[in-house]
């Protein structure tokens, strides 16, 4: 179950606050610059990282940020791009994951610099997984490309072009992180001397299924677009966008093969920095510190009620123990004179009173 719940995450989590955002804040320009951010932001990072499972995971991030912007857009054509791409996401997103888990699964090893030349006892796993890096990166004739398409054109359509553009520099990282880098340093790249069999028979289905989708929904868009919120007349299959996307995709491979040897695998060994530190490092620190100084309080509260009960006890047992005051025989006549006293204190209270 640990190895196929992020599959289930991703497919649930994060589209639920895509639905919300569409069913309730379409048209807001501020979503625009939050979902650039986004894109960017899980580009940058999904580059750094060395584990493959935690750069699928910024992957997410950079792809919600896709849609985020299209809810920011907010026209028919770019709700019906976020609706398409939360759709296709699942698929795509699922495959690279069940593909990763896969090799970590056959492995038991988690990160790039500890993976490479896979393919060679694994090549239907790395079709697979291939295939999902082509649909993510917006690929002609795959899931993410129909899906993608509209948000451009959306951004396009409403005078958006500083938003054309970076879409469009955001589709060259998705390449460079998840359709170049995760099938590089897995399947091909240096030889690791790893030779896993494929996985299990209901792992490879799952995963052909899948690859089967995202290849099948780019051949025939109209039946994925009847699906969609609003009814449109788009076709992303034109020479224009065909030629557009290869031309991005393109030169973004061949940066990414010319600088290969500057970014290399040191870079990819670094441990990169982000906002879990905070609850890794200085909430792991402080929770021990939390601990620590409960413990001290604990034993301070527990040394305080011991005393406490201690002088009350004795307290008690002074008064009423054997030898206590309550405890002592009286004399008769003090007893009556006592008794004499309250009952004349009653009397005068009365007198005064009634």
């Amino acid at each position: 179950m640990k190895s196929s719940s992020m599959v289930f995450l991703s497919a649930f989590t994060t589209k639920t606050a895509v639905y919300v955002l569409a069913r309730g804040f379409p048209g807001a320009e501020i979503l625009i610059f939050v979902g650039l951010f986004m894109i960017f932001y899980g580009i940058i990072y999904g580059l750094c990282e060395n584990n493959a499972r935690k750069m699928l995971g910024y992957s997410i991030v950079n792809q919600v940020g896709f849609m985020v912007t299209a809810i920011g857009i907010g026209t028919n054509l770019a709700i019906n791009g976020a609706a398409a791409h939360a759709f296709a996401h699942i698929i795509y997103k699922a495959l690279l994951i069940m593909a990763t888990g896969s090799v970590f699964y056959m492995t038991g090893k988690r990160k790039f610099t500890e993976y490479g030349g896979l393919f060679r006892t694994m090549p239907l796993t790395a079709v697979c997984c291939m295939i999902g890096g082509l649909a993510i990166s917006a690929f002609p004739f795959t899931s993410g490309f129909v899906a993608k398409a509209m948000t451009s054109e959306a951004s396009y359509l409403a005078e958006y072009y500083w938003v054309w553009y970076l879409l469009a520099a955001g589709t060259a990282g998705v390449f460079l992180d998840v359709g170049i880098k995760l099938q590089y340093f897995v399947f091909f790249g240096r030889d690791s001397g790893l030779r896993p069999p494929e996985p299990p028979l209901h792992m490879k289905s799952a995963m052909v299924f899948f690859a089967v989708l995202c290849v099948g929904i780019g051949l025939v868009p109209q039946l994925f677009y009847q699906l969609l919120p609003f009814e449109q007349d788009y076709s992303p299959n034109t020479p224009d966008h065909i030629v557009t996307q290869f031309q991005i995709l393109l030169f973004s491979g061949a940066a990414f093969f010319l600088f290969l040897k500057y970014y290399g695998w040191k870079l990819v060994e670094s441990l990169t920095l982000d906002l879990d530190w905070f609850y890794r490092v200085w909430g792991y620190n402080l929770m021990v510190s939390l601990a620590k100084n409960a413990g001290s309080a604990r034993d301070s509260i527990i040394e305080d009620f011991s005393r406490g009960a201690q002088a009350l006890v004795n307290a008690i047992h002074y008064r009423h123990g054997p030898s206590g005051i309550f405890a002592r025989t009286m004399p008769t006549g003090l007893m009556a004179f006592w008794a004499i006293v309250m009952l004349a204190v009653y009397l005068v209270i009365d007198f005064i009173f009634m």
